[in-house]
């Protein structure tokens, strides 16, 4: 089995976390454990490959950053528990994209149910959905093979 290290980083500022999950990537080699980071971080907009200015439908003083994810503008901020995964796919070379979203949803799932929170995932529509809203949704980036995987859970769940 492969080992996988779970990180609580608490609250931390946005950029300063994207920049030590690129240098775990590119430090990284075949013996690396993959890892998972939880954190929250101060109010930022993140503006990923499909985002464009006028996205942002209401300017704030709230800093918007360009992220090389997918998708288009996510609010980040306190209260809201960020999951990063970072895993060298090559190891799970049995999953598909899709199928490691769906594993990850599902340990969302079975996460929130632990606290008594009756959560449940769409197949045709990623994310984890809470009395009919969606409450986890994910952004994905892939360096060298290993994906930038975030998953934010709203502050009213947790």
């Amino acid at each position: 089995m492969t080992e996988l290290i779970v990180r609580q980083l608490g609250l931390q500022d946005y950029q300063s976390v994207w920049q030590k999950m690129q240098q775990f990537t590119d430090n990284r080699d075949a013996q690396t454990a993959d890892e998972i980071w939880l954190v929250e971080h101060p109010p930022v907009f993140t503006q990923g490959q499909a985002g464009k200015p006028e996205h942002l439908l209401q300017r704030s003083d709230i800093p918007v950053v360009q992220s090389d994810r997918g998708g288009q503008i996510t609010y980040h901020g306190p209260g809201q528990q960020i999951m990063y995964v970072l895993i060298d796919v090559k190891r799970h070379a049995e999953l598909n994209v899709r199928q490691l979203v769906t594993a990850l949803e599902q340990s969302v799932v079975r996460t929130l149910a632990n606290y008594g929170i009756a959560a449940y995932a769409k197949p045709d529509a990623p994310g984890v959905y809470i009395e009919g809203k969606k409450s986890a949704l994910w952004d994905c980036g892939f360096v060298k093979v290993v994906p930038f995987m975030d998953w934010l859970l709203t502050s009213k769940w947790i």
